[in-house]
């Protein structure tokens, strides 16, 4: 299954024989102080830093964030948006848990989104659902409801049977533009957690065949030696049959692991991709 999402000019294809898609996670005020305070002045300069960053880095995708407390939300995401496509032609993710943000942010993109997120809840399906009907985007969902973050991976495949009920059913959203978050937890809270993570990617996967994200941060958030972390994780899900991750593309480690483990599961035709990677590097050093 394939999920096509697309700006202005460019088109990406998310899906199991395709190469992983790279998520910039870094346009996101969520533990970064001095760039909230920013954001509260109306001062969105330090994006432009963020975006050339992260397209050095070799993202795919870049999500964009505009959730400063004291602030309208929908008025910097709009901004936002429009100032990021025109700094790059990636398509974006369009991220924020208010509709009137989520509304915003759609209106004043130029392609396909990918909207983030929307849970299991009822009521947060019959909010964001029909905006991203109305926009002809795709979206996020992560199968949890009000009073649970499920345990078990077969309840999180049920509760996502049941979000596919009422998006595809309901709302006439492409099963292809629904793509499941897994819920990643951190391994340092309980180091079982990645193990439920995997599990729940392998059943989503092989019983539905959707795509697949995550917020590839989260696993190692509170421990040391987090691009290490990362730079194992991602490829064990990969091998699982995770598609595409929210993640760290300043992390040379971590996206190296990426390429890696696309070229050994067979979604980089004759290592092209592995091998241009490396003679640009070889190029980068002898010119350094």
């Amino acid at each position: 299954m394939h999920t096509v999402l697309r700006s202005a000019t460019r088109e990406v294809v998310i899906g199991p024989d395709r190469p992983f898609c790279l998520i910039g996670e870094r346009i996101n005020p969520t533990g970064r102080k001095i760039f909230a305070e920013q954001l509260r002045r109306g001062d969105l300069s330090r994006i432009e830093v963020d975006v050339e960053q992260q397209v050095a880095g070799g993202a795919t995708m870049l999500d964009v964030n505009m959730g400063v407390p004291l602030a309208d939300e929908a008025e910097l995401l709009a901004k936002a948006v429009t100032m990021v496509q025109e700094r790059t032609d990636l398509p974006l993710v369009i991220d924020s848990s208010v509709v009137e943000a989520l509304e915003a942010g759609l209106a004043a993109y130029q392609g396909k989104a990918l909207v983030n997120s929307v849970t299991g809840e009822r009521e947060r399906l019959d909010a964001i659902l029909p905006i991203v009907a109305r926009h002809g985007a795709a979206v996020i969902a992560l199968p949890n409801e009000e009073d649970e973050i499920p345990d078990e991976p077969e309840r999180r495949l049920e509760i996502t049977r049941k979000i596919l009920d009422v998006a595809v059913g309901e709302y006439g959203i492409p099963v292809e533009d629904i793509v499941i978050d897994p819920l990643a937890m951190p391994v340092g809270a309980d180091t079982t957690l990645v193990r439920t993570t995997l599990r729940t990617i392998e059943l989503i996967s092989d019983e539905l065949g959707l795509n697949t994200t995550l917020g590839a941060s989260n696993v190692s958030f509170g421990m040391p030696g987090r691009p290490a972390l990362g730079a194992t994780f991602l490829p064990m899900a990969m091998s699982c049959g995770l598609t595409s991750a929210i993640m760290d593309v300043r992390s040379p480690q971590i996206v190296e692991a990426v390429k890696a483990a696309d070229l050994l599961l067979g979604n980089d035709d004759w290592g092209a991709a592995w091998i241009a990677r490396a003679r640009a590097a070889a190029a980068a050093e002898k010119t350094a």
